[in-house]
Formats: C-alpha cells, sequence, structure tokens
C-alpha cells in the first residue's frame, strides 16, 4: 500500500516539475522574441510627444498648486486680520463730536 502512495507522490512531483519546466521555458522564449522586435520610429516619435505633453501638464498643475497655495495664504491673513479686527473695540467718529465752524 505504501508503495502506491509513494509511486504516486513521485508521479505528481513529476508532473508538478514537467510543467514548471515548461512554463519557464515557454515564458524565455516569448521574452526573447518579444526583445527582439523594436518598435517603429513613428510610435517612438509619438511616444516622445506624448512624454513632452504630460511635462507640459505636469509643468501647469504645478503652477496651479503654487497659486492655489499663495491664495489660501492671503485668505488666511485676511481671516485672521478680520478676527483681531473683531475683538478690538471699533473706532469713534471723530467728526460727529466737533463742531462746524465756518
Amino acid at each position: 500500500m505504501e508503495k502506491a502512495i509513494l509511486e504516486d507522490v513521485f508521479t505528481f512531483v513529476g508532473i508538478v516539475v514537467a510543467m514548471g519546466c515548461f512554463t519557464g521555458i515557454l515564458i524565455t522564449w516569448l521574452k526573447q522574441r518579444r526583445g527582439k522586435q523594436l518598435p517603429p520610429p513613428e510610435l517612438m516619435r509619438r511616444l516622445d510627444e506624448i512624454a513632452e505633453r504630460v511635462n507640459r501638464i505636469e509643468t501647469a498643475v504645478d503652477a496651479t498648486a503654487i497659486e492655489v497655495e499663495r491664495i489660501s495664504e492671503g485668505q488666511r491673513f485676511t481671516t485672521r486680520l478680520l478676527a483681531e479686527r473683531g475683538t478690538t473695540p471699533a473706532l469713534v467718529d471723530q467728526s460727529a463730536g466737533t463742531t462746524n465752524r465756518r
């Protein structure tokens, strides 16, 4: 009985090893085949154009982020000034207490 189980285990291990070797050979062959094919010049030119566009978009997004940060700093400053101004007493109208001289 143990001999039959041992044979089944060896058969299973042999099948798994064979499948692994076949998969490794297939992947190696596909990698070599793909590596030999060079992209056409038109494709490379288009990829360069896309890279330039992405770079310009990135620059524009960075500039926009800087401007938004400046606006938010200005808003925080204005809010702080208004908050401080709300705690100080309002200025008294000086012209109401004086008499008109003509």
